[in-house]
């Protein structure tokens, strides 16, 4: 599914192409794809809400970014150990760096300034087939399939890294802004961590998603004023902000308590609602380095997480976007190649 011109999603801009398979350089592997997920990054992209950041960098492109297939061949440096013909792998957005600068080197590769990126600066996974370097792909666990391994490659390892930042312990509180198919893994990864979650979502079908999920509270952003309520609980240490609205990041600020930590997972204005004499810590944080994406792959193995998913054919990639951006989604959507 290919993308020739930025354009709102209702206009069907995704178009389905015949192209040329990638040609493999000696440490690539050839994947034939099986599932992708839909992130709300590739909607951005594809309706050119991110022209002003740089992204898409090139047109044409193959979007997506959360992939698991199995691999079709290897170029001739690929230790045969590593990967080899038949091997279930996964791709994240992260899809490749130069591996010799100060972030590469501290095992921060996804801060690198030549970071490549799949489905954007790379072609991605609305495709049959991709290639990546050997040591950007990672070996799929055994016990989760592939529809519900996919969304462990982008929400998954999202997820991770911004609780990470959250500094998060049992005897704190973290309120998580979004609960979609990023936010619905965070609120779980927060839970590992002993702290008390409160979710903030502003549909029924994703208050319900957080109940069930066992927020310790949920709160509805469309009905009532979040800030004044979690301030009622004795604030927030924590607040983790997966809503792409600057009213939720306006919220999110003024839930948090002095000293506390804003952890920006979204684009958006921080404005005059940062308080400078209150002390509090602003980080943002964006997908996760290879190190990250091993352990969130070990931490699903093991059953702590569980991905809501719902699967579709790859030829209806724009009407499930459509549904994405009408908050037509539970968690995640995946597409089946």
């Amino acid at each position: 599914m290919l993308l020739n011109k930025t354009a709102p999603i209702e206009s069907k801009p995704l178009t389905l192409n015949d192209v040329s398979l990638p040609v493999l350089d000696r440490n690539d592997i050839l994947v034939k794809i099986k599932t992708c997920g839909v992130c709300r990054s590739n909607l951005h992209l594809i309706e050119g809400d991110w022209l002003k950041y740089g992204i898409p960098p090139k047109l044409p492109i193959i979007p997506g970014h959360e992939i698991v297939g199995v691999v079709e061949s290897t170029g001739s440096d690929v230790d045969k150990r590593a990967f080899s013909k038949g091997d279930r792998v996964g791709i994240q957005p992260l899809y490749n760096s130069c591996k010799m600068c100060e972030y590469c080197l501290t095992g921060r590769e996804h801060l690198c300034d030549y970071r490549q990126i799949t489905g954007d600066t790379e072609n991605g996974g609305y495709a049959e087939y991709i290639k990546i370097a050997a040591d950007f792909a990672y070996r799929v666990p055994d016990n989760i399939d592939d529809i519900h391994a996919a969304p462990l490659f982008c929400p998954g390892v999202t997820a991770y890294r911004a609780v990470k930042q959250a500094d998060l312990s049992p005897d704190k509180r973290v309120a998580i802004f979004g609960i979609g198919g990023v936010g619905h893994l965070a609120l779980q990864i927060a839970k590992l961590y002993g702290a008390k979650t409160i979710a903030v979502t502003r549909s029924k079908l994703h208050m319900d998603l957080a109940s069930k999920l066992g927020a310790d509270t949920v709160l509805s952003s469309a009905e009532e004023d979040v800030a004044e309520s979690i301030k009622n609980m004795g604030y927030a240490d924590s607040v983790i902000i997966f809503a792409p609205s600057a009213e939720a990041i306006k919220q999110a600020i003024k839930s948090v308590k002095k000293g506390g930590t804003i952890v920006m997972g979204v684009f958006g204005p921080i404005g005059d609602d940062f308080m400078f004499v209150d002390e509090k810590t602003i980080k943002g944080s964006v997908i996760g380095s290879r190190k990250d994406m091993q352990e969130v792959l070990k931490i699903a193995s093991e059953g702590s997480i569980e991905v809501f998913c719902e699967s579709f054919p790859l030829s209806q990639a724009n009407e499930v976007l459509e549904r994405l951006k009408h908050g037509k989604v539970e968690a995640r959507a995946v597409l089946t190649v």
